[in-house]
């Protein structure tokens, strides 16, 4: 029983730790891109997406590269499950969310290459290395695209500013000044290596401790624990009224955990699992994600039963993994 507890309070620490590394990161980011006089835009397409993904990319990249690949595939296909049915669900029931004819025009196509991408990728039940690297120069290819988008004005300018929202809970004040700011970065980037360390280790100990597979740890605890800072940016901005950054969070979340957070956990080549027709986790984010399409379809409100709907198909979900556990 203690070695159980002390898994959990490993793991618990590891959530803990990665959110505040992502708050702070967040905040030191954004603030020096202020300062170096960079659009609000850009930052939070940038700095901001990036930073709410890096729990998700330090569990993913240290888990594939040591040896815990089902950790690592479960951690970014539950996390993107959990984004639509959890995240996207909670904030549209908590107010109705309109999806801006941008975000349905430009970004939801991409979330459908993106989980297309896994599905075929991992048909065979494991990831190559040159698709880890396609996957990485997707990542890159599409924030360029984005940037470029924003520049030609394609993109409005934010009536929210998402890095304050990401950053609301770390009690961090105001801070302008470039050592600072330098300051903030370091240590977050510091937690999100720790934290991911602590989370890794004690996933994959609770895991053995309860006779858990990694798959199932990974698609439940780490999947929402590392999708907290999303969690918090999604429900902060649903509260202030302003879903549709709620829904654009929730988007460009799933992108970069495809591209960016898989990408870099197969670079080894380690990653592998069930191939898709068998495995029931792929078919689950499938169908969760023909859900959200539909709902984000076109310029268009997702009204609180269509929340209630995706929040429904998550708990769904959870029950199955109980169940088979």
């Amino acid at each position: 029983m203690t070695g159980i507890l002390g898994t959990i309070v490993l793991l618990l620490g590891g959530v803990g730790l990665l959110y505040l590394g992502a708050e702070w990161l967040v905040r030191g980011g954004a603030g020096l891109a202020r300062r170096l006089g960079i659009s609000p835009l850009i930052v939070g397409l940038t700095v901001v997406a990036y930073g709410t993904s890096a729990p998700e990319f330090v569990v993913g990249l240290q888990a594939g590269w040591t040896g815990h690949g089902e950790l690592a595939i479960g951690n970014v296909i539950g996390s993107n499950i959990a984004n639509l049915g959890l995240i996207l669900g909670l904030a549209a029931l908590l107010r109705p969310a309109p999806v801006p004819r941008t975000l349905a025009r430009g970004d939801v196509p991409v979330l459908m290459v993106s989980t297309l991408a896994v599905m075929l990728m991992l048909a065979n039940g494991h990831i190559a290395i040159w698709e880890a690297v396609l996957l990485m120069a997707m990542a890159v290819a599409y924030t360029t695209w984005m940037v470029l988008r924003a520049r030609s004005g394609r993109i409005p300018e934010p009536r929210f500013d998402e890095a304050e929202c990401a950053a609301k809970t770390t009690g961090v004040q105001s801070i302008t000044t470039y050592p600072r700011l330098a300051f903030l970065i370091v240590v977050g980037l510091t937690l999100l290596v720790v934290g991911g360390h602590f989370l890794v280790q004690g996933a994959s100990g609770l895991a053995k401790a309860l006779g858990m597979s990694e798959r199932l740890i990974g698609l439940t605890i780490v999947a929402v624990g590392t999708s907290v800072p999303e969690l918090a940016t999604s429900l902060v901005a649903a509260a202030r009224g302003h879903t549709d950054i709620a829904v654009g969070n929730v988007v460009g979340s799933n992108i970069f955990n495809v591209f960016l957070c898989l990408g870099s956990a197969g670079l080894p080549g380690a990653l592998r699992t069930l191939p898709t027709l068998a495995n029931p986790d792929l078919l689950a984010l499938a169908l969760i994600t023909l859900l959200g399409l539909f709902l984000l379809r076109t310029e268009r409100t997702i009204q609180r039963w269509e929340g209630a709907l995706l929040l429904g198909s998550y708990g769904g979900y959870l029950a199955y993994l109980i169940l088979q556990a």
